[in-house]
């Protein structure tokens, strides 16, 4: 009878993960999100590692919370008083992780955020500052990020420092970092409370392989060697695109680009809001005419979008 019953458990859970991943899907051991989905995420331990600084209106803090079996590293901005203080969540674009220091490429929302109420909280990722090394990550396509992320969300709600409002919890992406938050939202729905990109990557993984990594000498053969060319294996990169699973999603999105964008294209956050409007999702795409991939003239503007935007949802 036991015999029986095990290999019962076993036809289901094999049927399960079929209608979850399509068949020609990479293994789950290989980058997919249907993978990613059926995998454990247990972010926790969020810790005030030390003091690194203050200003009038806020403190900073070198923290770590532990993202499976990974400790990652990042930074705190705390506000100051006695909160609780609603959360948001930074996820960097891309830096050179040789050449990366803990903390970077989000400093204007870091200050913006903890000056008008919010504990900024910016995450490393793996393989960046003084987070754990993950040997894969590269030819993961980034989707340990995407986990980096979850789990950060996960140990604010779990946390227990006094000043933070585990009820309110909201994710911002820049660049590959937007690219990673929607990543994180279609994997782990309802972690955050709201999510907003800034000038995002694409939701379709093959434009950013084309325009980054494809042609990037060892990088782009390692990852064309693993699961073949998106020419030769589209099944597999239908299912690294989150724009494929956008349906899953529940966080309200409020995303940011310019027209001009020489980095990421302005097409694909319009491809990424009209597939979010097709699955009924709440979605505001907020575009600014001749603005660059930095928004150096509209950021102003901007802010005040996000500011209005996490005052509604969070």
């Amino acid at each position: 009878m036991r015999t029986a019953a095990m290999s019962i458990t076993l036809l289901f859970t094999t049927i399960a993960a079929l209608v979850v991943a399509p068949p020609a899907a990479a293994a789950l051991s290989d980058p997919s999100i249907p993978a990613a989905i059926l995998e454990t995420y247990e972010g926790r331990d969020l810790r005030i590692r030390k003091d690194i600084g203050s200003t009038s209106a806020y403190t900073r803090h070198a923290i770590t919370y532990e993202s499976g079996d990974l400790t990652i590293s990042g930074i705190m901005n705390k506000p100051r008083g006695k909160g609780p203080f609603p959360v948001v969540v930074l996820a960097h674009g891309y830096i050179d992780p040789a050449v990366y220091v803990t903390g970077q490429g989000f400093r204007r929302e870091q200050d913006w955020l903890a000056r008008n109420g919010y504990v900024a909280l910016h995450v490393d990722y793996r393989n960046h500052a003084g987070s754990d090394d993950d040997p894969e990550s590269d030819v993961a396509l980034r989707l340990g990020y995407a986990a980096d992320v979850i789990n950060a969300g996960l140990a604010v709600r779990g946390s227990s420092l006094p000043f933070i409002d585990t009820g309110r919890v909201a994710l911002l992406g820049r660049s590959m970092g937007g690219g990673v938050a929607f990543q994180a939202m279609v994997i782990r729905p309802g972690v955050y409370d709201a999510v907003i990109t800034y000038a995002s990557t694409s939701t379709d993984i093959v434009d950013n392989f084309n325009r980054w990594q494809r042609f990037d000498g060892s990088l782009g053969r390692r990852i064309i060697a693993r699961y073949g060319s998106p020419e030769s294996n589209p099944a597999f990169w239908r299912t690294m695109s989150s724009r494929n699973y956008l349906a899953r999603s529940t966080e309200p999105v409020l995303m940011i680009h310019g027209t001009s964008d020489e980095s990421c294209d302005i097409e694909w956050a319009r491809a990424t809001e009209r597939a979010l409007n097709q699955a009924g999702k709440d979605v505001t795409l907020v575009e600014y005419r001749g603005a660059g991939h930095y928004l150096y003239g509209p950021w102003t503007d901007s802010i005040r979008q996000v500011k209005r935007f996490l005052a509604k949802h969070m």
